[in-house]
């Protein structure tokens, strides 16, 4: 099977004129050229030249005269040049000819540069599916497996229900890893344990009708739920269908269990291009909803959520600063020499973490890397524009 490639096409600004590369803040250290080495990202790249790396679109654009927009690898050569009183960045490869710098990158073979540590976020890129409740409501999911063990895995038969698929048919078995739900009068978005609200499906045993049967035992869903978040663990064909279909495993990642769900569609919807840029007005709220398996936080090349999707405007490619919220606390040095007309209680300036890229988006929920930051960013911390930092 051919090998499908992921690319992160970081394209021109088509339409940025000349005051907007001016604007750009070019670093006073920037070197004249960088030899690009192995595991350099473009953003790293890009930060050696630019106070503000997600500027980058406004001063690399594509040459009209290459029909396919270069890769970049290690060995080529970056320089920074002003045409006209306007910076650019050029592409130098192998010591030849001089062109513009196009910065598309793609995973391959051939291991060109990456935009960003895509090994960081393949498991979001690839795996990763957000659904609406009304498509989680009518998803299909697997009643038992082959001889109603716990755990099937590659070569095994299971079971699915409520599934509408042809004979030879491949689809997705996938497993509900979180619960975005909107708690609350102000309609804030919290990230819940699914262990405490999904479904679980159980197998019993029917003495009468000597077989196992399925049952719900209890049915906990969360009040006001805003997506399911499923992370891919097998890859089924179907080899009967009916009422009960039977699914052969044909590529896993982890075991398949009872109660696993089923997407008919294999591609998650992830973008095939973006590049970094700010939003002009960053909604009201925006904020960390949860880390990547770090309650204290993550740092550089780590995954966040964010209570922010395509419904309010945030798109792949959008870069924010992130500000630890302040905390109050007793001002108990004025009590305690009798400044009594002082308030007793204040709150803490907030402190900017770092910055974060968006990756991928559903309607209300998007998921960020760590760029950059001396402090790790945290769940709560609140997303502001990326020219905010203290």
């Amino acid at each position: 099977m051919i090998r499908i490639l992921i690319h992160f096409t970081f394209a021109a600004l088509l339409l940025t004129g000349v005051a907007v590369a001016q604007d750009v803040s070019i670093r006073s250290d920037h070197p004249d050229e960088y030899v690009v080495i192995r595991g350099d990202t473009l953003w790293d790249i890009s930060g050696r030249f630019l106070d503000k790396p997600w500027q980058w679109p406004a001063i690399w654009h594509a040459n009209p005269q290459i029909e396919n927009p270069h890769l970049i690898y290690p060995g080529d050569v970056i320089s920074l040049v002003y045409i006209d009183g306007v910076p650019q960045l050029r592409l130098r490869r192998g010591g030849t000819d001089t062109v513009r710098l196009s910065p598309t990158v793609r995973v391959t073979d051939r291991e060109a540069v990456s935009a960003v540590p895509f090994k960081s976020i393949e498991p979001f890129v690839r795996n990763l599916h957000v659904v609406s409740p009304a498509e989680f409501e009518g998803l299909p999911y697997i009643v038992s497996n082959q001889e109603q063990r716990h755990n099937a895995t590659f070569t095994d038969r299971t079971y699915a229900r409520g599934l509408d698929a042809q004979v030879g048919e491949e689809v997705v078995i996938a497993r509900l890893t979180n619960i975005y739900d909107s708690i609350g009068k102000d309609g804030e978005i919290r990230r819940v344990n699914p262990k405490e609200h999904w479904r679980q499906v159980l197998n019993v045993w029917d003495r009468q009708e000597d077989t196992f049967n399925t049952v719900s035992p209890w049915n906990r869903r969360p009040k006001n739920p805003v997506g399911y978040e499923l992370l891919q663990v097998s890859v089924a064909r179907v080899a009967q269908a009916g009422e009960i279909s039977v699914l052969d495993i044909i590529r896993d990642r982890t075991e398949v269990k009872p109660g696993d769900f089923i997407l008919t569609s294999k591609d998650p919807g992830y973008p095939s291009a973006f590049y970094p840029k700010a939003m002009d007005t960053v909604p009201e709220g925006l904020r960390v909803l949860a880390t990547s398996g770090q309650k204290s936080g993550v740092g550089i090349y780590q995954i966040v959520s964010i209570n922010g999707g395509s419904n309010q405007g945030v798109e792949p490619g959008h870069v924010f600063s992130a500000f630890r919220p302040g905390v109050k606390v007793d001002d108990r040095v004025g009590y305690r020499w009798g400044s009594f007309s002082k308030e007793s209680e204040v709150r803490l300036p907030e402190i900017y973490d770092g910055l974060v890229m968006v990756f991928r988006t559903f309607e209300d929920i998007s998921y960020g890397l760590v760029m950059s930051g001396s402090r790790v960013v945290g769940e709560f911390d609140v997303l502001r524009h990326p020219d905010e930092r203290m």
